[in-house]
């Protein structure tokens, strides 16, 4: 049996789920809920930790932020932000530095893929970026 594949989950997707975004929380929430059963292996960059707190604090409260930072760490790891990380994504083609972040950390901690609904702007990364609709179907089914 092979691993399941790693999935860097990009921002929007966690915060699709935790404000309830239309139309996206569907799919947003079934990747997470895939992670939580083990059809993939999810993390987060260890800056959109903070990005998550910061946003969910002006959107609620900073307890309901750190309550629902709690769940999600359950469920996903979260991949370092070095030097090297930001090195790599300081000297990548993006036009977006949050974005060559991202990516620069998804290959340091070796995900097979970055999950986000913003695929064009990951494009000049070495890692395919893909939505969760269309990664949903990619992976092992429910054991």
């Amino acid at each position: 049996m092979t691993e399941s594949p790693l999935i860097l989950v990009d921002v929007d997707v966690i915060l699709d789920v935790l404000t309830r975004r239309e139309p996206f929380v569907a799919d947003s929430a079934a990747l997470l809920a895939a992670c939580e059963t083990g059809r993939c292996r999810g993390m987060v960059a260890a800056h959109t930790v903070t990005t998550v707190s910061y946003l969910l604090e002006k959107h609620r409260d900073a307890a309901y932020a750190r309550r629902q930072l709690a769940e999600l760490l359950r469920i996903l790891q979260v991949a370092s932000v070095d030097a090297e990380v930001i090195d790599r994504a300081l000297t990548s083609a993006f036009g977006d530095f949050e974005d060559a972040v991202q990516m620069a950390a998804a290959v340091a901690a070796g995900a097979d893929y970055v999950a986000t609904r913003n695929v064009k702007d990951f494009s000049a990364g070495p890692l395919p970026a893909i939505t969760p609709a269309e990664l949903l179907p990619l992976l092992r089914p429910s054991v």
